[in-house]
């Protein structure tokens, strides 16, 4: 008998050797959960025993339950590293069209070559699809997809209008319009400019030159150049060495701009003056487009010049730059054209026992039949956690506790091994009496 029951606490510290050992391995495994080898002792009742006397066999081993308590927070770099603050569990798949979900709190994730969010394993982490205000369309474990970023977005738009307001500054000295050169900084009073496309994507810069008119009060001339070559203003007036067809600004005495009127004072300009920027020939529109500036909302004080607004409706196909992902979990792509898009929103799972979470390895779990099903929701909702970008859960094993837990399974081992050899010796003296 007591041989059998030394053997059982033999093997039970064997196994909390085990466990502790495992745990101390783990200790810098991003996501990893510390487990505890859980025991209880056995008795071996029959109809006829006699329970007040019954000294026990011994111990057995339960259960190695995982416990999934918070990690500490390690912050990096990298936007596409995850961690949960809080309850819930990231949901990978290993194939883009599996149903069998994985579920992990390691949150180490990248970009693969056809842009999905993937983690090491190169399991895909799945998302919620969103509408334009970053909705969910369903939040359930079968509406989960692998999150995919577009590397480019959108198709060339031409520029068809310019909107613009300065202020010019009423203090200026006037000059001769007819003397305007774009390449001689004293005919002119102030400029700026706007990036402006054609249809195919391609950029051009169109320069807005200012020239106070010193012959006629409160007037000024907006000559207009893209890529250095003179656009022609439809019913401008033509000033400088060039003869470009100018817009003319006319304020009243307040510094309000009376001429051309808003809304209609819109300055239309063929682009056929500009020769090939936007001839067909090389692909781009027909060159009778017209590009419209709008100067509305401009003044004439005695401040300096300042542009207050410059915007325009073109773009070319936008680049990949940056994603960030929020605390609620949602995925937003920003572009070279300045467009963002949100892309989908993290999916969080949640058991109503986690500790019966089969373990796959990789720090990842399945459900079983102990855990019940997943639970999915979104994250920074409810009783789910928040979503920490550019950070990482650590492992949440204290390695001092371990330490001390080493020492006390290691004594537990010796003990049982001298229990063990006590009873040897005690059989043996039996054995030997004649």
């Amino acid at each position: 008998m007591a041989f059998g029951i030394a053997l059982s606490g033999i093997n039970a510290s064997q196994k909390d050797l085990d466990t502790t050992s495992n745990n101390i391995a783990n200790v810098d495994t991003t996501g990893f959960k510390r487990s505890r080898a859980e025991f209880a002792d056995v008795y071996a009742n029959s109809l006829f025993s006699n329970a007040k006397t019954a000294t026990g066999n011994g111990t057995k081993t339960v259960a190695v339950a995982q416990q999934f308590d918070q990690g500490s927070m390690k912050f990096t770099q990298n936007s596409l590293d995850l961690a949960v603050s809080g309850e819930g569990f990231f949901v990978t798949s290993e194939d883009r069209d599996s149903l069998n979900h994985k579920f992990t709190r390691a949150g180490a994730f990248k970009l693969d070559s056809d842009n999905f969010i993937v983690n090491s394993e190169g399991d895909f982490l799945q998302g919620y699809g969103v509408n334009a205000q970053g909705t969910p369309s369903s939040v359930s474990m079968a509406g989960t997809s692998p999150i995919q970023i577009n590397s480019e977005v959108g198709s060339p738009t031409m520029t068809t209008n310019v909107d613009m307001s300065f202020n010019l500054p009423s203090g200026e000295q006037g000059l001769d319009p007819t003397t305007f050169d774009p390449n001689d900084t004293s005919t002119y009073t102030s400029s700026t400019s706007a990036t402006i496309y054609d249809s195919l994507g391609g950029s051009h810069v169109a320069q807005s030159y200012f020239i106070k008119d010193r012959a006629v009060p409160n007037t000024w001339h907006q000559a207009i150049y893209v890529d250095g070559r003179p656009l022609n203003v439809v019913g401008g007036s033509a000033i400088g060495v060039d003869g470009v067809a100018a817009q003319t600004l006319q304020f009243d005495n307040a510094g309000a701009l009376t001429n051309p009127v808003p809304p209609a004072g819109v300055t239309t300009a063929p682009l056929s003056t500009l020769g090939g920027v936007w001839d067909s020939a090389n692909g781009a529109v027909d060159p009778t487009q017209t590009l419209n500036f709008r100067v509305d909302g401009s003044t004439q004080f005695s401040s300096a010049f300042e542009v207050t607004d410059l915007s325009q409706d073109g773009s070319t196909v936008g680049k990949l730059t940056g994603i960030d992902i929020g605390t609620d979990g949602l995925v937003k792509a920003s572009y070279s054209n300045g467009v963002t898009r949100f892309v989908s929103k993290v999916a969080l799972a949640k058991f109503n026992n986690p500790q019966g979470l089969s373990q796959t390895g990789d720090t990842a779990w399945q459900q079983s039949q102990g855990s019940g099903e997943a639970i999915a929701g979104e994250p920074d909702k409810g009783t789910f956690g928040k979503i920490n970008s550019s950070a990482l859960e650590q492992s949440n094993v204290n390695l001092t506790n371990q330490l001390v837990n080493l020492i006390s399974a290691q004594r537990n081992f010796q003990a049982n091994s001298r229990a063990l050899e006590v009873d040897s010796t005690l059989q043996q003296t039996i054995i030997q009496i004649r």
